[in-house]
């Protein structure tokens, strides 16, 4: 099994403790389902109930009665665990990528993934890299443009200037 990060809370809805949901998977509609309980930060949260809205999953989770409640909930990462099998063309562990050699597009060595940083829209690679500070290069498929985990490396294509941050 393996735990993936499927969703950030984005902010409550209404009144009703309600909360919408960034959705972080590419299977939403198996991921954000009533009775489906994620692990965060703060201890396993249960949905109650799911529904839609302008392409996102407004979540009511058990213990959150409120708008109060789910003000507390903001930024809250969800992970489910998932039969490694089962997991989609853009879902990866963070332990499944770090140590990853990361190279750019002619092969040139840039450094090392150290971790994987989960913040708003996108997560960010942190890669180590000999006698200077670390880069912080966005885990998007505009930069991060081959995972071959078989040779262990992350090949990435990088604006002009993304090194030197």
């Amino acid at each position: 099994m393996a735990e993936v990060v499927v969703g950030r809370i984005v902010r409550p809805h209404g009144l009703r403790g309600e909360l919408i949901v960034e959705v972080r998977t590419d299977d939403p509609e198996a991921r954000f389902q009533p009775g489906v309980v994620y692990a965060t930060k703060n201890g396993p949260l249960k949905a109650l109930t799911v529904r839609w809205h302008q392409g996102r999953p407004m979540v009511g989770f058990d213990g959150v009665p409120g708008r109060t409640e789910a003000e507390l909930l903001r930024g809250v990462l969800l992970s489910v665990d998932v039969d490694e099998d089962d997991l989609g063309d853009d879902e990866f562990r963070d332990d499944d990528l770090e140590g990853l050699a990361v190279v750019d597009a002619d092969g040139t060595a840039i450094g090392t993934v150290a971790r994987v940083e989960h913040g708003a829209g996108h997560e960010t690679l942190v890669v180590r890299r000999q006698g200077t500070h670390p880069a912080r290069i966005p885990f998007v498929a505009e930069m991060v443009t081959e995972i071959d985990f078989e040779a262990e490396v992350i090949t990435v294509d990088l604006p002009p200037g993304l090194l030197e941050l």
